[in-house]
C-alpha cells in the first residue's frame, strides 16, 4: 500500500511509530496533488509553508507533546469555508482573488489540533449545483470514472478523498452537497445535525439549511474529525 492510500487512522499510527515523518507525508501528497488531473483543488498550500507546519508537528511528536490525533495530518477544505492562509473563492470569478481576514471556526479548531489545511477544493459556484461542472475554475473529475460527474457541490472534496489526494476533507451540505458526491465517488459523507458543527466562516447559500460536513474513506476517520 502506498502512503497516499492510508486512512487518517493508519497515518496517525505510522507517524506515531516513526515509519515516516509528517514532512515526508505532506511533501508526497503535495506532489501527488500537483500531478493530479482531477481538478479537485483550487488553491494549494505552498511547499515551504506546509513543510514548516509539518516540521513543527514532527518536533512536537519527538518531544511527546503532540497536540492531538490530527497533529501533522493533512486536511482538505471546500473553498467556501474561510481561511486566512489561502484564498476563498467559492468557485466564482467574483472572489477569485479574495483572501479572508479570518479563519472559519472549524479551521481554528483544526489548527489547534495541529492539523494542516493542505488546500481548498473545487465546487459548483457558490455551492449552487450538484454535478461539479459549474465552477469558474473548471469541472471536477470523478476519480472512479474520468469524464463522469463526481456530484456536487462538494465535488473537489469528494474527488480529493476518493482519488487519494488527501485522507479526509471538509465540505458543505445544504440539500445533499456532501452526501451526494460522497455516494458518486464511492466514499462516506456526513451531514451532521444542525448546530453540531459551527457555521461561522462558511459562505452562506441557505443559512437555515447549510451545514459543514465531512468526507472520508472510512467512518472512523470521520468520527475522529467530528470529535474536534
Amino acid at each position: 500500500m502506498e502512503i497516499w492510500e492510508y486512512s487518517a487512522t493508519q497515518l496517525r499510527q505510522s507517524l506515531d511509530n516513526k515509519e515516516f515523518s509528517s514532512q515526508e507525508l505532506i511533501k508526497t501528497l503535495l506532489q501527488r496533488i500537483d500531478q493530479s488531473k482531477l481538478n479537485a483543488f483550487i488553491s494549494v498550500l505552498d511547499l515551504e509553508n506546509a513543510q514548516e507546519q509539518a516540521y513543527a508537528s514532527d518536533e512536537r511528536r519527538s518531544k511527546g507533546t503532540s497536540l492531538g490525533f490530527w497533529d501533522g495530518l493533512p486536511i482538505a477544505v471546500k473553498d467556501n469555508i474561510c481561511t486566512a492562509c489561502l484564498r476563498t473563492t467559492s468557485g466564482s470569478k467574483i472572489l477569485k482573488d479574495f483572501v479572508s481576514p479570518y479563519d472559519a471556526h472549524v479551521i481554528e479548531m483544526i489548527k489547534q489540533q495541529g492539523g494542516i489545511v493542505i488546500g481548498k477544493t473545487n465546487l459548483d459556484e457558490f455551492a449552487m449545483g450538484s454535478s461539479g461542472e459549474y465552477s469558474y475554475f473548471g469541472p471536477t473529475q470523478n476519480p472512479c470514472c474520468i469524464g463522469a460527474s463526481p456530484g456536487g457541490s462538494s465535488s473537489g472534496s469528494a474527488a480529493a478523498v476518493s482519488g487519494c489526494l488527501v485522507p479526509i476533507a471538509l465540505g458543505s451540505d445544504t440539500g445533499g452537497s456532501v452526501r451526494q458526491p460522497a455516494s458518486m465517488t464511492g466514499i462516506f459523507g456526513l451531514k451532521p445535525t444542525y448546530g453540531r458543527i459551527s457555521r461561522f466562516g462558511l459562505v452562506a447559500f441557505a443559512s437555515s439549511l447549510d451545514q459543514i460536513g465531512i468526507l472520508g474513506r472510512n467512518i472512523a476517520d470521520i468520527a475522529h474529525l467530528l470529535e474536534i
